[in-house]
């Protein structure tokens, strides 16, 4: 009897706070808590090579990256893909095993071995149970020390890349993407975001092996271990003997980056029969070093940073434009982008347009009101906390803090910059990046339907597509 009166009462009670529940207001959001990053030991091997180890003992899981400053800016000028195609084929072959013993003995690890090369670094990523940390070092260190680079591996790649690269070419996305980067990027290695056909014929072991001995030395690399690991001393042992007969290398000097000045261009990609225009309007901006990076950050989120951003309301909810409407914040290590970005039908081209314009302009015109802002703010330090939760992910934002450059502090002053941000700096940095009248304008479709309504904004440059 006792037991059935405490259920009414609690019943009772929990229906008296449901009607006092305002409905018709969205619950607040609590404040979004600070990131508190775990201790990291940062240590550095006789050889040059830098390590950072952050315990993790949630799992029986160790997570690894080795970062090198090696990524496609230093291709050749006439082999774009090379630091690609190196990235690619570390696994596909060593001097002591090939391509089907490195895949069953990373398939024995729990985890898996592979590498990836972005603008500025080519990362090696390993996982594995923490069981198996000795094995996954062995590989780690003989794919990135030993890679022969076999030649029927290497042919298949190119044939690969070759059809991959055709299949690109088809898509206005990627049409669009690789002209904004050359329009914005100009001579720069950052113009380039693919190979080329040409570049891929030049591709060979000899060039790959010499691309690795070059870049792939201690002294440009940073080692991140994440998970649950063995005593200390245990641990900088067992990396000795795997990493330590590594030879330091001389490295060359890193390329320049010159970027030509910002000014409105409008660049049709004509692609006959497309029935849709995409659509790519963008600037440089500045890198995640310098002051502007957060509020422009900011700013990048209230323009089209999600579904409740203002182009994906506006141009999509409210006008029909599009399926798609969002902006873009890409940064580098040495130069970034901000753009916006949609796809609409060749009919709408014209107000379409018009309507990307206007959002970038209001950015700068108007301030943005209190309630939108903390709402982005909100989501922004929200989604940032959910990246950190495992080790891939804190993993891979160590790695980039690499990439870029970033000071040691920046995971844990992330939120709070965020939070900083003010509508007077959102529209400073407006006025400064997203103002129209000196934006570059890509846009990709059928330049007979679409082409009279483009010249409306400037005068336009015809390209082909590729």
């Amino acid at each position: 009897m006792l037991q059935r009166s405490l259920t009414l009462l609690a019943l009772g009670a929990l229906v008296l706070c449901a009607q006092n529940v305002d409905r018709t207001k969205a619950p607040q959001t609590p404040p979004i808590p600070s990131y508190k990053l775990p201790p990291v030991f940062q240590t550095k091997l006789p050889n040059g090579l830098a390590v950072e180890i952050v315990e993790d003992a949630r799992f029986p899981l160790v997570t690894a990256r080795l970062n090198f400053m090696a990524g496609s800016k230093f291709d050749p000028a006439d082999t774009p893909g090379l630091a690609e195609a190196v990235a690619h084929l570390l696994n596909e072959g060593t001097k002591t095993r090939n391509s089907r013993q490195l895949s069953e003995e990373t398939d024995s690890l729990g985890g898996n071995i592979g590498a990836s090369a972005g603008p500025d670094s080519l990362t090696v990523v390993g996982s594995a149970l923490s069981e198996n940390l000795t094995k996954m070092f062995d590989l780690l260190a003989d794919v990135t020390l030993n890679a022969n680079f076999p030649q029927n591996e290497v042919t298949l790649y190119l044939q690969n890349r070759v059809q991959s690269l055709k299949q690109a070419h088809s898509q206005s996305s990627f049409l669009a993407a690789e002209k904004m980067a050359q329009v914005m990027y100009g001579a720069s290695p950052y113009a380039h975001i693919a190979p080329t056909p040409e570049s891929l014929q030049k591709i060979d072991p000899k060039n790959l092996a010499q691309f690795r001995d070059t870049y792939l030395v201690p002294n440009n690399c940073t080692l991140i271990l994440i998970g649950k690991l063995p005593a200390r001393a245990q641990l900088l042992a067992a990396l000795t003997k795997q990493f330590g007969v590594w030879q330091q290398k001389s490295l060359p000097s890193a390329p320049k980056i010159d970027t030509p000045a910002p000014k409105r261009h409008i660049v049709l990609v004509d692609r006959p029969g497309s029935v849709q225009a995409d659509i790519h309007v963008g600037r440089l901006a500045p890198t995640r070093t310098a002051p502007d990076f957060f509020p422009l950050n900011v700013t990048n989120t209230v323009l089209g940073g999600g579904t409740n951003a203002r182009m994906f309301q506006d141009i999509r909810e409210r006008d029909g434009f599009a399926y798609d409407a969002h902006s873009e914040y890409s940064t580098n290590r040495e130069a970034a982008t901000v753009s916006a970005v949609t796809e609409v039908r060749n009919e709408v081209i014209e107000p379409a347009l018009k309507e990307v314009l206007a959002e970038m302009d209001k950015l700068a015109a108007e301030k943005v009101q209190p309630e939108e802002l903390s709402n982005v703010k909100n989501y922004m330090a929200g989604l940032y906390l959910l990246r950190l939760e495992t080790q891939d992910g804190l993993a891979t934002q160590l790695n980039s803090m690499k990439t870029l450059g970033l000071p040691d502090n920046y995971l844990e002053t992330y939120t709070t910059r965020v939070r900083s941000v003010e509508p007077d700096q959102i529209q400073a940095v407006a006025k400064k990046y997203l103002a129209t009248d000196q934006a570059a304008i890509v846009v990709v479709g059928d330049a007979s339907k679409i082409g009279d309504a483009l010249k409306k904004f400037g005068d336009v440059t015809i390209a082909k597509a590729q």
